[in-house]
C-alpha cells in the first residue's frame, strides 16, 4: 500500500490552509465595522455553501445577521431552507441588504429590521414585526454582540460595562422572554458564547463576563424551554474574522489575529455557521443545554 505521503486526493484538504493566515493588510475602522472595509474580506459562504433541505419553510431571527458569523447563519439556514428575519444596527444597513440579497437568491423571504437590541423596546419590537410577518419563529439565533478592548480597568467606563451587559445578556433575556412563550415544540434557541467565557482575556473583561454569562442563561433557558419542546444551546467560537475585530482592536492585534491556534489562522464566518445549522435541524433533535466550541483547538469548551 503506499505511504500516506503518497496519496493524493483532490478532494482532502488540510484545514491549516483553508483560510487566510495573519499577518493581515488590516488597518482600524470605525465600529461597529463593515465588511467592505475588512483585508481579506472575510467568507460567508457565499459561493461555497450548499445546503440539504434540513431547515424546509422554517422561519429563524438571527441578531446581527449583516455581517460576520450572523451573515454567514443567514446564508447558511436560507440555503436549508428557511426563511429570515435580519436583526441589526442602523449603521450596519448596507451589510444587511448585501445580507438580505444572499437571502433571496436562494429562494427565501428576508425580512430586515434595524434597531438597537440593548433597548428592551427594541427588542420587543423586533420579536412583533417579525411574529407579525410570519406569524412564527422556529429558530431565535443571538449573535449580535458588542465588545471593547482595554488595558487598564481604569479605562473601563460605567456606560461602556453597562452597553456591554445590555447588548449582550439583557437583549437576549428580552429577546427570549418575547419569543420562547410562543414557540413551538421542535424550535430552538441559539445563543452564542465564546471562548472568552472559559478562557479570558484581560483586555476584554466586560465581553467576557457576557459570555460566561450566556454559558449560565443557556443551561437555564434550556430547563424551562423543554418544558415546551425547545432546545436551547450555544455554540462558543474562537477567533473568527468578522467587522468586529479590527472595529474594536488595535491594529497590530487585528494584524496577528488568529496567529496563536493550532490552525496559525483565524476561522471565517463560513467555518462556524455549519454548528448553528446543525443545533437547528432536527438531527440535534436529543441536543439541549449544550454549549459547542469551535475554538481552533484552543479551548476547553
Amino acid at each position: 500500500m503506499p505511504s500516506n505521503n503518497t496519496i493524493q486526493d483532490p478532494k482532502r484538504k488540510d484545514p491549516r490552509s483553508q483560510g487566510p493566515k495573519p499577518e493581515f493588510s488590516q488597518e482600524t475602522i470605525p465600529y461597529p465595522g463593515s465588511t467592505g472595509a475588512m483585508s481579506p474580506r472575510p467568507d460567508h459562504g457565499e459561493e461555497t455553501y450548499e445546503g440539504l433541505g434540513r431547515l424546509k419553510d422554517k422561519v429563524a431571527l438571527i441578531t446581527g445577521a449583516d455581517s460576520g458569523i450572523g451573515r454567514a447563519v443567514a446564508i447558511a439556514f436560507a440555503r436549508e431552507g428557511a426563511d429570515i428575519v435580519l436583526g441589526y444596527l442602523p449603521d450596519e444597513e448596507k451589510d444587511a441588504t448585501e445580507s438580505a440579497g444572499w437571502i433571496r437568491r436562494a429562494g427565501r423571504k428576508a425580512l430586515q429590521i434595524p434597531g438597537d437590541i440593548s433597548s428592551e423596546q427594541n427588542c420587543v419590537a423586533l420579536a412583533e414585526s417579525a411574529m407579525k410577518e410570519f406569524g412564527q419563529i422556529d429558530a431565535l439565533v443571538n449573535i449580535a454582540a458588542f465588545q471593547s478592548t482595554h488595558e487598564e480597568l481604569n479605562e473601563i467606563t460605567s456606560e461602556e460595562f453597562d452597553r456591554t451587559l445590555k447588548t449582550n445578556v439583557y437583549a437576549l433575556f428580552w429577546l427570549c422572554r418575547a419569543i420562547m412563550p410562543a414557540m413551538r415544540p421542535g424550535s430552538v434557541v441559539i445563543n452564542t458564547a465564546s471562548i472568552q467565557s472559559y478562557d479570558p482575556s484581560a483586555h476584554l473583561l466586560p465581553y467576557a463576563a457576557t459570555k460566561a454569562a450566556i454559558v449560565s442563561m443557556t443551561k437555564t433557558l434550556s430547563m424551562m424551554g423543554m418544558k415546551g419542546g425547545v432546545r436551547v444551546n450555544a455554540v462558543a467560537p474562537g477567533p473568527v474574522w468578522t467587522p468586529l475585530i479590527p472595529a474594536t482592536m488595535s491594529q497590530e492585534k487585528a494584524k496577528k489575529f488568529g496567529h496563536d491556534t493550532d490552525f496559525g489562522r483565524p476561522a471565517q464566518p463560513v467555518e462556524i455557521a455549519p454548528v448553528f445549522v446543525f443545533l437547528a435541524s432536527n438531527e440535534a433533535r436529543y441536543v439541549t443545554g449544550e454549549v459547542y466550541g469551535i475554538t481552533g483547538g484552543q479551548s476547553p469548551v
